[in-house]
């Protein structure tokens, strides 16, 4: 009897005492490894994989699921994240706390919960000896090359708490102009889908109604009446095959902006937008000053902040160029020189600027005074169209839908007054 009653016992404390973990792992020879391991919790498993010389790069209890309501859309490190994050690790490493002690803590403390557990994959890194540049290089999703890059000088010149924090003042000064920038386009490109939806209900369903009264009262129609009328009689017969038409241009466009050309060719097209194709050019600019600055000063050399700077430009034009530059640059042409080629895109002063730079030594300086002065020209020009953008919608919008109005309500207006 009591070998009856304990069997069942005994098999509950097994499954209580080992759980089953599946597991993804890099070993010392950074080949990927795959498997389970049985462990009374997470952390004792863990601490078995690396016993075996293994960085666990996730491990999950089976069966286990994410919740119904945690999508992988929510699951996203900002670059405020990035800027927040970066602010606390130079704290901490100012008051001498140890990487490992620094990163435990940032990733018990962190609100997001998908940048807390990829830092508790960097601790296990650490642990396993890997440093903080090669910890932090697994998660390129969320550390950039530039960012990377940054660190390792950091670790070569023991720097680190001052490299984190030059690191989280940059993003920051990118973080507020893109989004500033961003912000801007938003308000402009909603007043137009809600002008073209409106003027679409108007031909669709408004203007076939009252031009039906119109033409069948016989009178003298207006010219102007029947360009609107016709226009409303299109959309009203042809408007599907437009939509479709709409929509194979959309599909045609995402599929061109996968491939290189496509992207290069769009990303052309928008700086060559008036205003809004400036606005980007001034953005790009400064990007590449305040990026190359950041780097010199910290003892990059010349050829890898061009190559880096090239990777997180975030224009495929200006990417192109820098690749340029940097093949002129390792061929022996100096800085200026190689940027000269490119006039529409690198305006002359920023030539003449690093030039006077290469003479003086001063590079830095002049890079992160350009950096400066187009983020002011970006802060100016967003503030600028930001001022003319609503009350040149609202005229258009007036002005469109008011020709609308005027045009089918005059006939009509002149048929009730003939009734009278």
């Amino acid at each position: 009897m009591s070998d009856i009653g304990e069997s069942p016992m005994s098999d509950m404390w097994n499954k209580i005492k080992n759980m089953l973990f599946i597991y993804k792992a890099v070993d010392d020879k950074g080949v990927n490894k795959e498997g389970e391991i049985e462990a009374p919790t997470r952390d004792m498993a863990i601490s078995g994989l690396q016993h075996r010389g293994l960085v666990v790069i996730s491990i999950k209890e089976e069966g286990e699921k994410k919740s119904v309501l945690q999508f992988s859309f929510f699951d996203k490190v900002s670059t405020k994240d990035v800027v927040i994050l970066s602010r606390q690790i130079a704290t901490l490493f100012e008051a001498q706390i140890s990487a490992l002690k620094a990163f435990t803590m940032l990733s018990a403390n962190t609100e997001n919960k998908l940048l807390g557990s990829k830092l508790v994959q960097v601790c296990d890194d650490l642990k396993a000896g890997v440093s903080i540049s090669g910890s932090l290089s697994r998660h390129p999703d969320i550390f950039s090359n530039f960012y990377l890059n940054m660190v390792k000088v950091g670790e070569e010149t023991g720097k680190l708490n001052q490299i984190f924090l030059s690191l989280a003042e940059y993003l920051d000064r990118q973080y507020a102009i893109t989004t500033k920038t961003r912000n801007a386009l938003i308000y402009p490109v909603f007043v137009i889908i809600t002008f073209f939806i409106v003027m679409s209900l108007m031909f669709v369903v408004v203007i076939p109604r009252l031009s039906a009264i119109i033409l069948d009262s016989g009178q003298a129609v207006p010219f102007y009446t029947k360009v609107i009328i016709a226009i409303s009689s299109f959309f009203v017969n042809y408007g599907f095959f437009v939509l479709i038409i709409l929509i194979f241009l959309a599909v045609w466009l995402w599929r061109i902006s996968t491939t290189e050309h496509g992207k290069i060719y769009l990303d052309r097209t928008r700086l060559s937008v008036p205003v809004v194709g400036n606005l980007y050019k001034q953005l790009y600019l400064s990007r590449i000053a305040d990026n190359m600055n950041i780097m010199l000063s910290s003892g990059v050399q010349i050829l890898r902040v061009i190559d880096i700077t090239s990777d997180v430009v975030g224009s495929f034009v200006y990417r192109e160029i820098l690749k340029e530059v940097a093949d002129g640059v390792k061929s022996g042409l100096a800085l200026s020189v190689a940027f000269e080629k490119y006039k529409e895109e690198i305006p002359p002063i920023v030539v003449q600027m690093i030039k006077v730079g290469e003479e003086t030594g001063s590079l830095g300086v002049i890079l992160k005074t350009l950096a400066d002065f187009y983020k002011r020209e970006v802060d100016d020009a967003v503030d600028t169209m930001v001022g003319l953008i609503e009350p040149v919608m609202i005229v258009v919008l007036g002005l469109g839908v008011g020709l609308l109005l005027v045009s089918i309500l005059v006939p009509i207006y002149n048929l009730a007054g003939g009734i009278t």
